[in-house]
């Protein structure tokens, strides 16, 4: 069986930096994913935590690479099934007056059920950080989206 790899790709009339703050500052995390925030130091090595509005983490993982603000990897896992680790690569690009923003979820483990609950999603989330930072107001999106 192969193991699938998400990609997503999207444009938004943005920089680079106010990008990576949209995804890596909780203060903007929260604006447009649901009222859930990404925490860490964003340093390699260091956990990072996707949580809920009660600050109950819904996703956990180390920071793999972090290059601002151009790409970030991070690994992915539900806390209550661990062993389940996934890989998300943020990359970030300048062009012209906007970003490409590719969004890459891979290295699901081969009985892993991970892929069929981000690949939905991640589309709405990614709809919503565009909608963030193109007129300041998110779409409203369910904790788990």
């Amino acid at each position: 069986m192969n193991k699938p790899e998400l990609v997503y790709t999207t444009y938004i009339r943005s920089t680079p930096e106010k990008t990576w703050d949209a995804i890596t500052k909780p203060e903007f995390t929260r604006q447009y994913w649901g009222g859930n925030a990404n925490v860490s130091d964003w340093k390699q090595g260091s956990e990072w935590q996707h949580v809920t509005n009660e600050n109950e983490p819904w996703i956990t993982g180390e920071v793999v690479e972090s290059i601002p603000p151009k790409r970030l990897v991070l690994t992915w896992a539900d806390p209550d099934d661990l062993k389940d680790v996934s890989r998300v690569t943020y990359e970030i690009e300048p062009l012209e007056d906007m970003v490409r923003l590719t969004v890459t979820h891979d290295n699901f483990m081969a009985d892993s059920d991970m892929s069929g609950k981000v690949s939905k999603g991640w589309p709405h989330v990614l709809s919503s950080m565009k909608s963030f930072l193109e007129t300041g107001t998110g779409l409203k999106v369910g904790c788990g989206s």
